[in-house]
């Protein structure tokens, strides 16, 4: 059925639509023009009833049909692209609407529309270079500039050119008002991480300072910021830059958790390290910071206060990682806990293995390692760390 509703706009709009023009602009004509009307409503409705029945490919050929009886239907013409690119059927596209930019008799908004579809249908073959020119001169015509440019960012971004990216996505925002702050600051951080792995590290700086320019709240740039400091030595500026990161979104915490306490440990300040995981229990619910000032209140205090601390947070926010942790303390500590703690402590180990450490909270993408971009719905930002994940 989901055929169905992929067809319903064109089957009940396009060809409906340009058959009642065609009978209003011809009534009262010849009866040769009758007759053609006739057989465009009989084929129209066969066509119908094919797809009624879930015989899309016999309907797909009496649509084929209406158009070549009135081939001075553009609309129809485009919508068959179209239908073809949905199927799969890219060169039947790309060849239809060749031929209908080829027409001599199109006015310019035709033009342009055929135009649009042909780019479409090059982006779809993954010919990517011609659909680059096709949308960069669509990009030219106002009319057109918002469909353009969002084709040109997507090429950009598939073709890693992250400089164009941003010139494209500035002047979208540009043209249609919508904001674009935080897809810009993903690319100059993507252009951040480039020039930080060929050891630029000015270059890099300047990526993340237009970063903060396009979205002052970008976790992203603040995380690259930190490991920018901490290749140059500079562990007191990879604090700031990783705690400002973790205020403007916890989620994150995590994925930045193990920066922060090397950090903080080559500084020497566990109490600030202390003080910070503290007050991010407070804004986080998973169980990462609980986990870190576990191991701090262990070192500092012994097993049986870190024990004791992991059992009365545990009862807040239950949590696979922190029971295994409690397993482990339990058994240092020597409490009666017999064989029982050891099997639980194996089934644990398992479930951690199976469950994934990140989610995106778009779509719901599941993966061990992180990831910017989703590779399943390529929304940028939304893969997270899951709340019952600690890297420390």
């Amino acid at each position: 059925m989901d055929f169905l509703n992929e067809w319903f706009w064109f089957v009940l709009c396009v060809p409906f639509a340009a058959l009642c023009g065609w009978v209003i602009g011809r009534r009262g004509g010849q009866r040769h023009g009758s007759d053609q009307v006739s057989q465009l409503s009989s084929t129209y409705f066969r066509g119908l009833n094919y797809l009624l029945n879930e015989q899309p490919d016999k309907a797909i050929e009496l649509f084929l049909h209406v158009a070549e009886l009135d081939r001075e239907t553009f609309e129809t013409q485009v919508a068959l692209g179209h239908l073809f690119r949905r199927r799969g059927e890219v060169d039947r596209a790309i060849r239809l609407h060749q031929g209908l930019v080829q027409r001599p008799d199109l006015n310019d908004q035709q033009k342009v529309q055929a135009l649009l579809a042909l780019g479409e249908d090059y982006m779809k073959s993954g010919l990517l270079d011609r659909a680059e020119t096709v949308f960069t001169d669509l990009a030219q015509i106002d009319q057109r500039a918002p469909q353009s440019l969002k084709h040109l960012i997507g090429i950009y971004q598939a073709e890693r050119d992250w400089e164009k990216a941003i010139d494209n996505a500035t002047r979208y925002e540009e043209v249609t008002g919508e904001p674009m702050g935080k897809l810009i600051a993903q690319f100059e951080c993507e252009l951040a991480e480039r020039h930080r792995g060929a050891g630029e590290i000015e270059s890099a700086r300047r990526a993340i300072s237009r970063a903060y320019q396009a979205d002052a709240t970008c976790v992203r740039a603040g995380i690259l910021e930190g490991r920018i400091e901490m290749d140059v030595g500079k562990p007191e500026g990879a604090i700031r830059a990783f705690e400002r990161a973790s205020r403007h979104d916890p989620d994150f915490l995590p994925e930045i958790m193990p920066g922060l306490l090397a950090c903080y440990e080559q500084v020497g300040d566990l109490s600030g390290a202390r003080a910070f995981l503290s007050e991010m229990t407070e804004h986080y619910r998973g169980i990462a910071p609980v986990l870190a000032l576990v191991r701090l209140i262990e070192a500092q205090e012994g097993k049986t206060v870190a024990r004791d601390y992991l059992a009365g947070q545990l009862k807040d926010r239950p949590s696979v990682r922190g029971e295994a942790a409690l397993i482990d303390l339990t058994l240092a500590v020597g409490t009666d806990a017999g064989e029982t703690l050891y099997d639980l402590k194996h089934i644990t180990d398992q479930l951690l293995v199976r469950n994934p450490s990140y989610r995106c909270t778009r779509c719901g993408f599941g993966a061990r390692t992180h990831h910017w971009q989703c590779p399943s719905c390529k929304e940028w930002g939304a893969v997270k760390p899951l709340l019952n994940y600690a890297v420390v």
